[in-house]
């Protein structure tokens, strides 16, 4: 009895172990059995307790008393599938008569507790089921990407979710996005794990630094055209709105519009077109935002409107013609000037990291998510990389980026240094990679390889 016993004061002790030190190494081996146990026995009277039940319908009720027997219990709703994670479980629900997601939706925080699970959040698959993702710890504490992500063309996993999914920057659903963040937030990480990402693609990098080019740079290799001025800046977009008429026009002499082509066929942006005349997608990286926009001058100002405007004609027409905005800042609000907020209007996808003050976060989600504005200045100062994201549809959700080293990401552009394009109208801006002194691109200078 007493080796039983110390038998088990150490097996407990390794599993408590390994909860503190491994969480995912320890729901792999027990907590994803013990949790899944753990709802369906205690599923029915949580339901009740949470009051996401129903009553029975009359019908039972009357059949009840004319056979005398008990009355029916309250019916929760019905468990369709239980799926374990590699960080929890997935529980799909089929509602009740009468019931709503909503219902679940609001109920989340006391199913966690009564679950004893980190988190829960709900999303509604088609109607009358609803799909309930629970976690069994803290996954955005120590940030691991699954081995195998879905791929597709332009849809790069960028980070982890709070309900442990991988979160997806698709440019193709979403063209153009927004991230905030205060200085030592994470935009930089989140930023480089975008490159990475977007390194082994057949897609143009198009980099603004002002800078000097200290983030964008050491990736180089793998960007077609880059900036690390104002001047150079305004050069570089005038080029991309030009290489937007050039792809507006090819679209248009082949959209083959005729009684025998079926509507399906008909071209109207870059991806309906045949694989060998379809221009290469073009990315463009924004670093600071507020750089762009400042003027202490006349003649700095009639550049800054410059560069403003052909960043509202790129939002808003670029889509079509694969030309995608990706723009990153401390703060995006009206006191940068005239087209600000035209501009942000466009920027469907937004991301706030840590930020300092409640009217930074209006600027983020004010428009799309009032209620993820309480939640971007709540992410504390020691968890870096943590952020909130949304769109337009209002939703919103808690993410961090797997933590990814300057140099990480600079040895993985150099790996695929050889798909960058070489676009003609972007040439002047290719940036040489040489020596140090050679890493600044004029737009006098000549074309060169990377």
């Amino acid at each position: 009895m007493t080796a039983f016993t110390v038998a088990l004061v150490l097996v407990v002790a390794a599993a408590g172990l390994l909860r503190w030190r491994r969480p995912a190494w320890y729901w792999l081996a027990i907590g994803v059995t013990l949790a899944a146990l753990r709802v369906l026995v205690r599923y029915r009277s949580v339901m009740d307790a949470c009051g996401l039940t129903v009553p029975p319908a009359r019908w039972r009720l009357a059949l009840a008393r004319t056979t005398n027997r008990p009355i029916p219990e309250p019916r929760p709703p019905r468990i369709r599938r239980l799926r374990p994670t590699r960080t929890g479980l997935v529980l799909r629900l089929k509602l009740r008569p009468g019931q709503d997601a909503f219902d679940i939706a609001a109920a989340s925080d006391r199913l966690r507790h009564s679950f004893s699970m980190f988190g829960v959040t709900s999303r509604e698959v088609r109607s009358g089921v609803v799909e309930v993702r629970m976690t069994g710890y803290d996954v955005l504490k120590w940030v691991q990407m699954p081995a195998e992500t879905e791929t597709r063309p332009m849809r790069v996993p960028v980070a982890l979710r709070e309900d442990g999914s991988v979160h997806y920057r698709d440019y193709r659903a979403i063209p153009h996005a927004l991230t905030l963040g205060a200085t030592e937030s994470g935009k930089s990480v989140y930023q480089r794990n975008l490159v990475a990402g977007l390194a082994p693609m057949d897609v143009a990098l198009v980099g603004i630094d002002c800078k000097q080019g200290v983030e964008l740079f050491p990736l180089a290799r793998r960007f077609s055209a880059l900036a690390d001025s104002p001047d150079t800046a305004a050069e570089l977009l005038d080029a991309l709105v030009a290489r937007m008429a050039d792809v507006y026009r090819l679209i248009r002499t082949q959209q083959r519009i005729t009684v025998d082509v079926p509507d399906a066929e008909i071209a109207a942006d870059i991806w309906d077109l045949p694989d060998e005349l379809r221009p290469t997608p073009v990315v463009v990286l924004v670093d600071e935002v507020a750089e762009l926009a400042l003027y202490a001058t006349k003649e700095e100002e009639r550049r800054r409107d410059r560069i403003i405007t052909a960043l509202v004609r790129l939002a808003q027409l670029g889509r079509a013609s694969g030309i995608y905005l990706e723009i990153c800042g401390q703060r995006f609000g009206s006191e940068l000037g005239k087209g600000i907020t035209m501009l942000r209007a466009q920027l469907t996808g937004r991301t706030a990291h840590r930020l300092n003050d409640e009217t930074s976060a209006n600027m983020a989600f004010g428009d799309i998510a009032p209620d993820a504005v309480l939640a971007a200045i709540q992410i504390p100062a020691e968890l870096r990389g943590l952020a909130i994201a949304g769109d337009a549809s209002g939703g919103w959700y808690r993410i961090r980026a797997p933590h990814t080293s300057l140099r990480q990401a600079a040895n993985l552009c150099n790996r695929y240094a050889d798909r960058t394009p070489d676009l003609p109208e972007l040439a002047p801006f290719r940036p040489t990679t040489g020596t140090a002194t050679e890493l600044v691109p004029s737009a006098k200078a000549s074309p060169a390889t990377a």
